[in-house]
């Protein structure tokens, strides 16, 4: 994982977030996907930076690829 991100069950119950801040990784990625500009997200938290943002970014394409458990195929 990212050196930039944290997972702690004593911080926001263990969700991802900016290491050293209380900003989720799901909240960065709903305000871009809700068609905030990564300025505007560095507007709104100042705590964090534009490798902040990458870092929640990269953290989610490789956890869309993550495979937990085998399925069957539906055709």
């Amino acid at each position: 994982m990212n050196p930039r991100l944290q997972i702690s069950p004593t911080v926001c119950h263990g969700k991802p977030v900016i290491k050293g801040t209380r900003v989720l990784v799901s909240t960065i990625l709903g305000a871009l996907s809700g068609g905030d500009s990564i300025q505007t997200v560095l507007e709104d938290y100042p705590s964090i930076t534009a490798e902040d943002i990458a870092a929640a970014l990269e953290f989610a394409s490789r956890l869309s690829d993550y495979q937990t458990s085998d399925y069957e195929a539906v055709a």
